[in-house]
């Protein structure tokens, strides 16, 4: 209210005020007024006695103007808006909310702190609009489709070097798994996919985008082109073998449930590591071991069937034979192949033209024909190439038949010693002699 004659009023009370008006003068019934402000009949009552003792002022909330008994004071909200300029800088409502519940033991809502941030014009990142897209019922069952990609991020917010988060999601549950990688390639891919088949088993199908590490871009060979088969990665070549089924995406958009995870790791992932003081890969990635199961305990959820589809890696399966990179190489007839730069001495016999190089996860390197390893050893130094001498060649004189003409002058014998001018001239002299004969 607003002095004596003045009295400020909602659009909602003005119309509760026009409506007990004209049932105070009996144009409506107080049912009919009840029916119109969707309230019973015994809350029209009384307000139509106070609007009659008190006047207009009858309409408004007693409690108007007064502070709420749930209100937080205003030494915590100081506190709070203070905390969030300075440890929990760009950290939005709903994350900011955790972190004082978790760290300082201050309960306030995330939408309370939506308001104070407004009220301070304190700056966070908010969720842009993105245009509708036709939304994916989720796989069934656990296991049945598995989303992984790599996401290039300054994750350690310049306290370290860049590095990727190699992540995998489930596409039924949401469950994540997650590593930190140096760089995406096919030996980060090849080592994450081995954590994760460790840890959860074998899922049905793998879903990736056509990077160069998931999909070739090179073309079949002529044997592939027999068997009408496409040039494989390494990736993909391992997951075939361990029969997981291997589905890529033709846009970013088909695979928004990875996508959408490294959004929110961009932004929750990294906070959590400034807060805790993370300064290098290996650090970040022990951390990941304590942080995902939270994570997962709050973000996952139910699937629609029970089962679990994952698959044990079978028993005799060699994991480290199969995640590896395989190079197929010729055996030469002394026994060695050149390999990356580098000459190799196979120490054992074989009638085996093609050899494969393994290149394995540890770092080990195995040179194998079908199931048979051989004994090798690096040629550190090269024998060198003694060049043959060259035969020396007499030069053949030439010496004209007996019928040739030069033979016919006598007067100048032809000498082969002669250079090109000498014999020129003579040949010139020869002519002369002849005409005077």
């Amino acid at each position: 209210m607003v002095g004596e004659d003045i009295i400020r009023m909602s659009h909602e009370e003005l119309k509760r005020v026009s409506l007990i008006r004209k049932a105070l003068d009996r144009e409506i019934t107080q049912g009919e007024v009840a029916e119109v402000l969707e309230v019973c009949e015994r809350q029209v009552r009384r307000i139509v006695s106070r609007v009659r003792d008190e006047g207009d002022e009858g309409v408004i909330h007693r409690l108007r103007g007064r502070p709420s008994h749930r209100a937080i004071e205003n030494g915590v909200k100081r506190k709070v808006i203070s905390l969030c300029r300075s440890r929990y800088e760009g950290f939005g409502p709903t994350l900011a909310s955790e972190k004082l519940s978790e760290l300082e033991e201050i309960e306030v809502s995330r939408e309370t702190l939506r308001s104070w941030f407004k009220e301070a014009q304190l700056p966070y990142k908010k969720r842009r609009c993105r245009p509708h897209r036709q939304w994916r019922e989720r796989k069934r069952h656990f296991g049945e489709m598995v989303q992984m990609d790599g996401s290039h991020h300054d994750w350690f917010e310049g306290r370290a070097a860049r590095c990727v988060l190699m992540g995998y999601i489930d596409d039924a549950s949401g469950n994540v798994y997650a590593r930190f990688y140096g760089y995406e390639g096919t030996i980060p891919a090849l080592d994450s996919l081995r954590r994760y088949f460790k840890r959860y088993g074998l899922p049905v199908s793998v879903y990736l985008d056509k990077h160069s590490t998931y999909k070739s871009p090179g073309k079949p060979s002529i044997e592939e082109e027999l068997r009408g088969e496409e040039a494989l990665s390494e990736v993909e070549r391992a997951l075939k073998e361990l029969g997981v089924k291997v589905i890529h995406a033709d846009s970013p958009q088909a695979k928004g449930r990875i996508e959408r995870l490294f959004r929110t790791f961009q932004d929750r992932l990294v906070k959590e590591m400034r807060l805790r003081g993370i300064r290098s890969m290996e650090e970040a990635n022990r951390f990941l071991e304590s942080y995902l199961p939270i994570y997962n305990e709050r973000f996952r959820v139910i699937p629609a069937g029970e089962a679990d589809l994952h698959r044990p890696v079978p028993k005799g399966v060699r994991l480290e034979r199969i995640l590896c990179t395989k190079t197929e190489r010729f055996l030469r007839n002394d026994f060695t192949i050149a390999h990356d730069g580098k000459l190799y001495q196979v120490e054992e016999r074989t009638r085996a033209k093609r050899v494969v190089v393994e290149e394995r996860l540890d770092g080990s390197m195995a040179i194998m024909h079908k199931d048979r390893s051989f004994k090798f050893r690096e040629i550190t130094r090269r024998p060198e190439r003694q060049e043959k001498p060259k035969p020396l060649t007499l030069r053949r004189v030439y010496i004209p038949p007996p019928d040739h003409p030069l033979r016919r002058y006598r007067a100048v014998p032809f000498s082969h010693s002669l250079n090109r001018n000498e014999r020129g001239r003579a040949n010139g002299k020869s002519q002369a002699l002849a005409t005077t004969k």
